[in-house]
């Protein structure tokens, strides 16, 4: 398995590839500018002597100057060791050579002649020179080649010398900006490890913890924020969980435990065919509501995970809403309550889900309403799509309990009831099937009473 490097490696390597970079480039731009200059001073002292020779043969208008002239060059010469010079007529013959003159045979041609400095090493020794065609003072004369050179081996020994230097400088300076970079990098990750140890402190039984934002650098706020966002969520997620684990638990329990009991009961003596009946019967009654409740534990859970997918087909609201009303009259009759409607609207839905969405509020609503009470149903048009409400009226939903109304099991009484009361699964379904079309559904207190409000396209 490769090992990934750290962010502290990738960020040192980074800076120190960045400064070694530039600092070679500083390095080329400096020995070139040196060399440069090194070129100019001898391209200097070159055209100084070749101007030296220029005016000498300006006086060269006569046989006797043209043989003197050999001496002449001989003495303007003198003290200049590490110079070279030949001068050739325009038949190629040398007219005058320094000792160690060594110039290349293609600088000494007409064709050669330029003032552009030429380079070369003869037997280990470095050269720089210049040629020219100079004119004598003696018009009907052909002019002259002078070939001027200047020993560089001062000048090489100096550049090696420099850019051997320049180069360990840029080595130690890479390793030293590396170095420093390593330390700037560790201080300016500090608040990241100061976050990772904070985040290993969280666990199960302290999901109270949050990362401080004190010393938390800008750039970093706010990924420390959503991580705190994140243990906010978690820590309601576990606690929900939890809380659920105690319901499903306290729920299962008690139509087991009636089973348990009833058949325990029957088994201590005989009974006749029709006892046995009536607690089988009793039995079948507890087997439908843990069947019911196991329903819908999985289709909650497909829900959680996305697994419902309800199909596309116009649902005519007001009708679903009137069968309902039909279905529920009997109960509602029987303790007085007023079922109305009114309003139509019409959604693109899954009609056998919708409908269960809809029975589910409007028997929250009859369970909830006290004799000689009524119910309203509102179905209008909105902005996002189709609006309806359901009202009861009696007592308002206390605050506190509003944003867990859709929790599963949850009762706003928070005691546990027999069948009759129903298992605390409703108004969850509820949500979760308004959520898989797309659409919100909420609660608030009204004057007099509650409303449920879903939205839907």
């Amino acid at each position: 398995m490769i090992r990934r490097a750290s962010i502290t490696a990738r960020l040192t390597l980074l800076f120190a590839a960045v400064a070694t970079a530039v600092l070679l480039a500083l390095g080329l731009l400096i020995g070139n500018e040196v060399e440069q200059h090194f070129v100019e001073q001898d391209l200097e002292v070159l055209s100084g002597k070749t101007q030296l020779a220029a005016n000498l043969l300006e006086h060269v208008r006569s046989s006797a100057d043209f043989n003197a002239l050999p001496g002449q060059l001989e003495k303007s010469l003198v003290g200049h060791h590490g110079l070279a010079v030949v001068v050739m007529d325009s038949a190629g013959k040398r007219v005058f050579a320094t000792a160690n003159a060594a110039f290349p045979r293609a600088m000494l041609e007409p064709a050669g002649a330029g003032s552009k400095p030429r380079s070369w090493t003869q037997d280990g020794q470095p050269w720089r020179g210049i040629v020219a065609l100079l004119p004598t003072g003696n018009p009907e004369w052909s002019p002259m080649l002078v070939a001027v050179a200047v020993d560089i081996s001062h000048h090489e020994h100096f550049m090696e010398s420099f850019r051997l230097t320049l180069w360990l400088f840029v080595a130690v300076a890479a390793v030293l900006v590396g170095f420093l970079g390593w330390v700037v990098v560790r201080r300016g990750l500090a608040p990241l490890q100061a976050m990772r140890a904070g985040a290993a402190k969280v666990t199960a039984s302290r999901l109270d913890t949050r990362l401080s934002l004190d010393a938390v650098p800008v750039e970093l706020a706010e990924l420390a924020e959503t991580l705190n966002e994140m243990l906010a969520r978690l820590e309601d997620s576990f606690q929900r969980l939890k809380d659920f684990s105690s319901d499903l638990a306290h729920e299962l329990r008690t139509p087991i435990s009636n089973l348990m009991t009833e058949t325990q009961v029957a088994l201590t003596r005989a009974r006749s065919a029709d006892e046995y009946r009536e607690v089988l019967a009793s039995n079948a009654e507890e087997y439908e509501r843990l069947a019911r409740m196991i329903g819908d534990m999985l289709f909650l859970a497909q829900a959680d995970h996305g697994l419902v997918v309800p199909r596309r087909e116009p649902v005519d609201l007001a009708l679903q809403v009137r069968e309902l009303f039909d279905f529920f009259d009997a109960l509602a009759e029987e303790i007085g309550l007023r079922l109305t409607l009114t309003g139509s609207g019409q959604v693109s839905g899954d009609k056998l889900m919708l409908r269960r969405a809809l029975a589910n509020l409007i028997s929250n609503a009859i369970r909830h309403t006290p004799a000689n009470g009524s119910i309203r149903v509102d179905i209008e048009a909105c902005s996002e799509g189709t609006k309806l409400s359901v009202e009861n009226s009696g007592e308002p939903i206390p605050p506190e309990q509003l944003s867990r109304i859709f929790d599963r099991f949850y009762r706003g009484d928070s005691s546990r009831h027999g069948g009759g009361e129903g298992a605390g699964l409703g108004l969850a379904i509820t949500r979760s099937i308004v959520r898989a079309h797309g659409g919100e559904i909420a609660v608030r207190p009204v004057s007099g009473g509650v409303c449920f409000e879903l939205r839907m396209a």
